[in-house]
């Protein structure tokens, strides 16, 4: 009668041990649940300072890096070119904005901004802003018509959203002023602007303020 109970109790025993194994497997599986589920929501708000709203998601800032990296070797004191214009005459509609997020009107999100844009009449002309020799002329996916200038000294410029007429092309000598090609709304990234040039500067490879190149 005693071995009889004995094992009653071991089995009575292992019974409640076994519900509070699964008890414990389901409480740790609802938490990893929860917590996958909650992490992409605190990412698209980083920042409780940054205004959103039910169809505006925060973009993170990047490393600053743009699309002209490597077009200038390294140096370790970066000389910016002698003479510098402004490559176009037009309105400034949106700055330069690497440290803070800036709201994009056509993706409708706030990210940052590497250049500047500059509003003008479709056809106008846009200018190197400085003597320099062209690296690339290409389409992008995002920006549109795009012309990279190499400036030695670890500068580089770029202009974006231009008209698909360009008048330069790759290993071009170019002078400040010099006409490389035309205001265009090619970037789908920033076509709700309307006709515009993104300008942007590179040194070393990082981006910078282009109002404080041309100074």
């Amino acid at each position: 009668m005693s071995n009889k109970k004995f094992t009653g109790n071991l089995s009575s025993k292992g019974y409640y041990i076994a519900l509070v194994l699964c008890a414990v497997a389901i409480g740790v599986a609802g938490f990893l649940y929860y917590r996958n589920a909650a992490e992409p929501q605190l990412q698209k708000n980083p920042s409780a300072s940054q205004p959103t709203g039910s169809d505006v998601e925060v973009v993170a800032p990047q490393n600053g890096q743009t699309p002209t990296d490597a077009t200038e070797p390294m140096v370790e004191n970066p000389q910016k070119p002698e003479k510098r214009v402004s490559p176009l005459a037009g309105s400034t509609v949106a700055g330069y904005s690497m440290e803070t997020l800036s709201y994009n009107q056509t993706t409708r999100d706030w990210r940052v901004h590497n250049g500047v844009d500059i509003a003008a009449k479709e056809g106008s002309a846009v200018c190197a802003a400085a003597d320099g020799t062209v690296y690339t002329v290409y389409e992008d996916d995002t920006m549109g018509t795009t012309v990279v200038i190499s400036h030695g000294g670890g500068y580089s410029t770029r202009y974006s959203s231009l008209s698909q007429e360009v008048s330069v092309k790759a290993g071009d000598a170019v002078q400040a002023g010099q006409t490389i090609g035309k205001v265009g709304n090619t970037a789908l990234m920033e076509n709700a602007i309307g006709d515009h040039l993104h300008f942007a500067v590179s040194c070393n490879g990082k981006a910078v303020d282009p109002m404080e190149f041309l100074k």
